[in-house]
């Protein structure tokens, strides 16, 4: 009788694995799988060499976002989708008191997967943020992290989610996968020989006012 008893709350009552993701973790995954089709790596030849950095699909044409600093001056920029097609890029437009954003656009006959604009005066110290980029040369690498500070008089975010070199131009994003910011630079006093942990972003709201003042889009 104990045996049957037994078999009938088994079938009853199937024992889920103990691994399941938490609320928070599914949020994160599938934030993920939602936005790093539209994130790319963007390679551009210099004089000293390659120059390696992220950028992200803004209108599924093939305009993308990235920071200017990423192609410098070079002449072949080579765009790496999450699939591993390669295309050539040409350079729409250059924004920025110090030119420091720019666009690109590639040519395909695909829709592509894009990134939604967030709203950066909304965001909050204190927020959770995760940026998506090829740090190293490691493609579609996702962090996370805080607000750390919002700094006005720079017009810059501040965040402790790891941005590394080949993270620029990438999108610094809000939980719900909208872009508050392009990751620029990091704190780097001792040239990359400890992790400081500080990363700046341009506030996309700036962003959004060069590319409606240009009517690009």
């Amino acid at each position: 009788m104990k045996k049957i008893i037994f078999t009938l709350i088994i079938l009853l009552f199937p024992i889920y694995p103990c691994f399941a993701f938490d609320k928070e973790e599914h949020a994160t995954i599938s934030l993920y799988k939602k936005i790093s089709p539209a994130i790319v790596c963007v390679d551009s030849q210099i004089r000293e060499g390659i120059s390696c950095g992220t950028g992200c699909i803004i209108d599924e044409s093939g305009v993308i976002l990235t920071s200017a600093h990423v192609i410098d001056s070079g002449k072949n920029i080579i765009i790496t989708l999450f699939n591993g097609e390669n295309y050539e890029a040409k350079v729409l437009r250059r924004f920025g008191e110090k030119k420091d954003i720019v666009l690109l656009k590639i040519n395909t006959n695909k829709k592509l997967k894009t990134v939604k604009f967030g709203d950066s005066e909304r965001i909050k110290v204190g927020q959770k943020v995760v940026a998506i980029g090829n740090p190293f040369g490691f493609n579609g690498t996702l962090t996370q992290g805080i607000i750390s500070r919002i700094d006005y008089t720079k017009n810059r975010i501040q965040t402790d989610a790891a941005i590394n070199p080949g993270s620029s131009g990438g999108p610094l994003l809000n939980k719900k996968g909208e872009i508050i910011g392009i990751n620029q630079a990091i704190f780097n006093p001792d040239n990359n020989i400890s992790n400081i942990g500080i990363g700046f972003a341009i506030p996309i709201n700036t962003v959004k006012e060069y590319i409606k003042g240009d009517n690009i889009l």
